[in-house]
């Protein structure tokens, strides 16, 4: 290797020494997390089995017209809970609360259903125009900007989680450093935001890849702590 050469993979190798360590992911290190994880991936799974086999039983044996009791009670019901979201996401807002964010989301999931089945049950009759028209001009509408400002809110809150943005300019050019400066510089994004642990692989109920990946990190530690 050439002097110039020899001087580039020794600038690497110190770069690479003074990377910082990378967080424990809480998912190897809580058993309790990890169970959650399991059991909440279990569950989603089996519903959404289940779930699949309910609709197609519906769709061979349901039939074409029925007459529903206390409808009238039904549909006020409804708009009575949708009352109280708008209640507690006024409350929530006002008070800066965490919660705004579940309550943005619950409030939107309910405006968008009001109008699934507010112009789903008045096709074929002569109150489908203004169905449609509440859910085209005030339904959706509302349930779009509970969603935004649900989503503006959580990015708000990972933003404050992330460290402060590190200055590319102050690292040598091509270094790691830098490129994690820039990288961070662009501002965070929930897409690439980990829930909390390294990937889905730990979810998966029997699965003990990064657990014996860990132990045997470990076991390789303890080793040559020995020597």
């Amino acid at each position: 290797m050439s002097p110039a050469e020899r001087r580039a993979l020794t600038r690497l190798l110190a770069e690479l020494d003074e990377r910082p360590p990378a967080e424990p992911d809480p998912y190897l290190h809580d058993p309790a997390l990890g169970r959650q994880r399991r059991l909440v991936l279990f569950i989603s799974a089996a519903s959404c089995v289940i779930l699949a086999g309910w609709i197609v039983l519906l769709a061979a044996t349901l039939p074409h017209h029925f007459n529903a009791h206390h409808w009238r009670l039904l549909w006020v019901d409804f708009d009575v809970i949708l009352l109280a979201a708008f209640a507690a996401t006024a409350w929530a807002t006002w008070r800066k609360r965490q919660i705004l964010i579940l309550l943005l989301m619950l409030t939107g999931t309910m405006l968008c259903c009001d109008a699934w089945f507010d112009v789903g049950t008045s096709l074929a009759t002569n109150g489908i125009w203004i169905s449609a028209a509440s859910a085209a001009f005030a339904e959706l509408p509302l349930a779009f900007l509970a969603f935004t400002g649900a989503r503006r809110l959580l990015k708000a809150t990972v933003e404050a989680g992330l460290p402060a943005p590190a200055s590319a300019g102050a690292q040598p050019a091509g270094s790691w450093r830098a490129a994690e400066g820039a990288d961070r510089a662009a501002g965070p994004s929930l897409r690439r935001t980990p829930l909390a642990g390294a990937g889905l692989e730990e979810a998966f109920p029997g699965s003990r890849v990064l657990e014996r990946a860990e132990r045997a990190r470990q076991l390789a530690a303890r080793g040559r702590g020995a020597k």
